[in-house]
């Protein structure tokens, strides 16, 4: 079995958003498909399955990096934001879809808050044999 780290991360994005999809403990929201996920693009998302593909990335993100928090993700997932005349200069991504999958993955048990001096989630034990059961 190969490790999460060595599996190239589109691919396992990929097999693992369509097990969350099938799980249905991610629902995505009505909004979703109405906003912006950061203030650097131009339009909301046209993907079908964003959501579950962000889901997977964050999931993957959270195995591989230990405890992390809202603000690391949305640093993450920021990018170069066009400023025209002006020089472009990064910014974060919105949190509030990370903040709302983070709170999907907690209630299915595959995430809990970090207790103690470094604040942010962890992966439960239940989250960690989802991850490596799929590939």
């Amino acid at each position: 079995m190969a490790d999460i780290r060595t599996v190239e991360s589109g691919k396992y994005n990929k097999i693992l958003a369509e097990t969350l999809k099938k799980s249905g403990d991610f629902e995505k929201p009505i909004w979703v498909d109405l906003v912006k996920t950061s203030s650097h693009k131009m339009r909301p998302t046209l993907e079908e399955d964003f959501w579950y593909r962000r889901s997977a990335s964050i999931l993957r993100q959270i195995y591989i990096r230990g405890t992390v928090g809202v603000e690391r993700l949305r640093t993450r997932y920021g990018g170069r934001k066009d400023k025209g005349m002006q020089p472009p200069r990064f910014v974060k991504s919105g949190g509030k879809i990370i903040r709302t999958i983070l709170q999907q993955a907690e209630s299915a048990g595959l995430l809990e808050k970090a207790k103690g001096k470094k604040a942010g989630r962890i992966m439960t034990k239940k989250g960690r044999e989802l991850l490596e059961s799929v590939q």
